[in-house]
């Protein structure tokens, strides 16, 4: 039995047609007052997956969530897997300032004690947060649907990515399509001067074909000019590094620049402004609702869940 909370009803409502399984309906309101009601709507089943994400506004997506665990264990439920594609709150895990609250391990606590006895994610910011929980955990890769996507609308693409942390997603979508990847490194010249470049790096994933991987193969990538540059990243809020690296990849030639992302988070005007910047498509998956998810992670959930 499959249940979606308000931020993932779309979601879930594919994932449970992956599996063929029921989705169990709940009516969820608020109060004049903002307080936040909760109701199954339906006889359930022993073992339920709820999937919920948590991003904005993240604090009444949450306590839904909370609501949603505690309720269905006192009506009977033995087992509930907590499928969080996108987790609020992710990213504080750990004190980068003195005094800081170590936000990522209070929610992860919150969902344990309310009843969770698995806990999915898909990409998460930080893969350390699974260590908050005691129950089983797993951290999914959003890669492949987007791969897929990639490969729909490119036909001899080059991954970058906008700094070294999300080199890690490029190599594995050059992986899945059998093609070059790269990343972009920010040099301090001086006090107040910080260039961006393209790095070489030895990649093992070359082929003139996308669909065919000669793993064998090193070649050297010096150059995006004249080619389709893919950039990837995690999580895309306020789209300021992407902008920077749209404007390098164009003054180096390349021939398109897509930008895909897992998490569209996207505040502030962000797909106005990377749109402006020159991006041929933007894409994100559908971990949350926004008018660039069309990149849908059911499958990986659905996999999983089997």
């Amino acid at each position: 039995m499959i249940i979606g909370g308000s931020a993932s009803q779309k979601l879930a409502a594919n994932v449970a047609n992956e599996l063929g399984d029921v989705l169990c309906p709940i009516e969820t309101k608020k109060f004049p007052d903002g307080e936040r009601y909760i109701r199954i709507k339906g006889d359930i089943d022993k073992e339920i997956t709820i999937i919920q994400s948590t991003g904005f506004p993240q604090d009444e997506n949450l306590v839904e969530l909370l609501f949603l665990i505690r309720n269905l264990k006192s009506l009977g439920a033995e087992h509930i897997k907590v499928v969080i594609p996108y987790l609020g709150y992710g990213r504080q895990e750990k004190r980068f300032k003195e005094g800081e609250a170590i936000s990522a391990q209070l929610v992860a606590n919150l969902i344990e004690s309310s009843g969770a006895d698995e806990f999915v994610s898909i990409n998460l910011h930080e893969d350390s947060v699974r260590d908050f929980f005691s129950i089983p955990t797993a951290n999914l890769s959003a890669m492949p649907p987007i791969a897929e996507y990639i490969a729909e609308i490119t036909e001899d693409p080059i991954i970058i990515a906008p700094d070294k942390g999300a080199l890690g997603f490029a190599e594995e979508i050059a992986e899945i399509l059998g093609c070059n990847c790269t990343y972009m490194s920010k040099v301090r010249l001086g006090p107040d001067k910080v260039e961006t470049k393209i790095v070489d790096v030895q990649c093992d994933f070359a082929s003139e074909d996308i669909n065919s991987i000669k793993k064998d193969s090193k070649v050297n990538i010096d150059s995006v000019k004249g080619k389709e540059a893919v950039i990837i990243d995690d999580i895309i809020a306020t789209g300021g590094t992407i902008v920077n690296a749209i404007g390098i990849l164009k003054e180096q030639g390349a021939k398109s620049v897509d930008v895909c992302c897992v998490h569209p988070v996207l505040v502030n005007d962000a797909v106005l402004k990377i749109c402006a910047a020159g991006a041929r498509n933007l894409a994100g998956t559908d971990t949350l609702k926004s008018d660039v998810s069309t990149i849908s992670v059911a499958k990986i959930i659905a996999d999983v869940l089997r």
